[in-house]
């Protein structure tokens, strides 16, 4: 290298130095900036802020934010935060920006709900409701393992059922046992958990619902006290009824659109059949109503057979005791089991007898009487 060269270079050197140390202050600015800023999102967070929920985002970045009912805003898109639709924001008061994520969107609600279920009940556990078995078996079993079937005759497979029937006849337990044997993801949840406070939210949940059951095929989606949301409509609409006739109406959307997809059934359940409204009822969205009554004679005496055959019994007549429990449920019956172990049991016996049997009936049947006296004097 010449010296004229070692100069060059010397020089060159000295000028990247000085861009270099311009950098450096120029970089130090910077940060005094962002923590300014920092700082300031901070304060502005200290102050009364407006809750909103995302209702869509736009191809281009922007939010339509719903934060009172009825009203909903543009926002412009933001680089540092991004919100999904369904995601619960916070809003600067004035400007109505959103400052931060408050929860994400519903589906990690329905998520942390645990609605999936692989249930592990079989037929075998049922007694008293063969009726009741072949039909939930042509409405549900059938589309799910083999649609083939119906694509030969040229029709459609049905979209669902709905299960009718006084409380403990066994409504819940022949949903489980269906999805168990079409090895379907069960999808569980009570009408209940539809009602939500917040304006949209249940509406979002019941969408979420059937994507969940989308990306599981095949799955079943069971609604226990579907009458919790189902109620029929009349004129006179209190405050409180709105969002729960919202939530109702995209249950019934959600309904139409997924009757021909498939992989996915729809099953519910109610022991007040008299309250739904009609278009819940209506062939398209329930195509069948399974109805179930209180078990007969002989159907308790299976139902004695299934909950007793791992008990060690002696001497105990089951026949006499299907006789003396007219009236009663398939959840009766499993409490009048349950209740003679746990006289035994009280006896630090081994064996199960007759005795046992009777003073659990009458301790069930009393209250039973007890409990029918305060509904007439109450």
């Amino acid at each position: 290298m010449t010296e004229s060269d070692f100069k060059k270079f010397q020089k060159r050197l000295a000028s990247l130095e000085q861009i270099l140390e311009k950098k450096d202050k120029e970089n130090e600015k910077l940060k005094q900036i962002i923590e300014e800023y920092q700082r300031f999102m901070e304060e502005m967070k200290k102050q009364p802020l407006i809750i909103g929920s995302v209702e869509r985002v736009l191809k281009d970045g922007r939010a339509i934010v719903v934060h009172t009912p009825g009203h909903r805003v543009l926002i412009p898109p933001n680089q540092i935060i991004q919100p999904e639709a369904g995601d619960s924001v916070v809003l600067h008061g004035q400007s109505l920006q959103i400052l931060d994520i408050l929860s994400k969107k519903i589906r990690d609600h329905v998520a942390g709900m645990e609605l999936l279920q692989n249930p592990d009940v079989t037929f075998e556990d049922i007694g008293g409701l063969d009726p009741q078995i072949e039909a939930i078996r042509e409405i549900i079993e059938l589309p799910l393992l083999h649609p083939e079937l119906f694509e030969q005759i040229g029709i459609e497979p049905p979209s669902g059922a709905l299960l009718s029937g006084p409380p403990g006849t066994g409504k819940t337990l022949l949903a489980k046992a269906i999805a168990n044997n079409s090895k379907a993801r069960f999808i569980h949840l009570v009408g209940s958990d539809l009602v939500q406070k917040f304006i949209g939210e249940g509406s979002r949940m019941v969408r979420e619902v059937f994507s969940l059951a989308k990306e599981n095929l095949p799955a079943i989606i069971f609604i226990d006290e579907i009458d919790a949301i189902a109620i029929k409509r009349t004129s006179e609409v209190y405050k409180g009824d709105r969002e729960v006739q919202r939530t109702f109406m995209q249950l019934l959307s959600e309904l139409d659109g997924f009757a021909n997809t498939e992989g996915i059934m729809f099953l519910a359940a109610t022991n007040r059949e008299d309250v739904l409204d009609p278009a819940i009822l209506r062939p398209g969205r329930f195509d069948r109503i399974i109805r179930f009554n209180l078990p007969t004679e002989e159907a308790r005496l299976m139902i004695l057979q299934i909950h007793t055959r791992k008990m060690n019994l002696k001497g105990v007549n089951l026949k006499e005791l299907a006789k003396k429990t007219e009236g009663f449920s398939g959840a009766h019956i499993k409490a009048l089991v349950t209740e003679a172990g746990i006289k035994c049991l009280r006896e630090r016996n081994t064996e199960v007898k007759q005795e046992h049997f009777n003073i659990a009936l009458a301790e069930i049947m009393d209250k039973e009487h007890s409990s029918v006296k305060q509904m007439i004097y109450s």
